[in-house]
């Protein structure tokens, strides 16, 4: 069964700059428990919300699988780090979670393509070995809150 294994709302931008200067400090509080998502606008608190730069992709996802052991969101920097759920070949598609609050619609726009940082966040190689696999950028139709654990998510 699909599960959320973390959540991330970070309020500031960690990944800016060189990343030769490394990342800046992780601000408590950035991986939750629950988010409220907002229809058009993105998750409450994250540094997308309602940004118009972002409002088609404001939600990014990514399959625990295509990790290494150990590797979370505090290091590639998506919202939603799912298992069991194979995101990257959903571009295109509806994707509907429900973990237990009533489903929520993200529309999947595109791929989130890994950058540069990932060989610093995660370790040398990363970047490469993260292509195709990096996750997904998504756009809310619902309002609704998403919570870790179990989920049921349908394609």
């Amino acid at each position: 069964m699909p599960e959320i294994v973390e959540l991330l709302a970070s309020p500031i931008h960690r990944l800016e700059g060189r990343p030769s200067d490394g990342p800046a400090p992780a601000p408590l509080g950035e991986l939750v428990e629950s988010v409220k998502i907002r229809a058009g606008l993105g998750i409450v608190g994250d540094r997308y919300f309602a940004k118009p730069a972002h409002r088609d992709a404001s939600i990014t996802l990514i399959s625990q699988e295509s990790l290494p052991p150990g590797i979370g969101l505090t290091e590639v920097r998506r919202n939603i780090l799912v298992a069991g759920l194979p995101v990257d070949d959903l571009v295109g598609q509806i994707l509907t979670l429900d973990s237990g609050d009533g489903p929520i619609r993200l529309q999947v726009k595109r791929r989130a393509n890994p950058c540069a940082w990932m060989d610093v966040t995660i370790g040398p190689g990363a970047w490469k070995a993260l292509r195709g696999k990096g996750g997904i950028r998504c756009t809310p139709l619902d309002d609704g809150i998403l919570r870790v654990g179990p989920l049921t998510a349908i394609s």
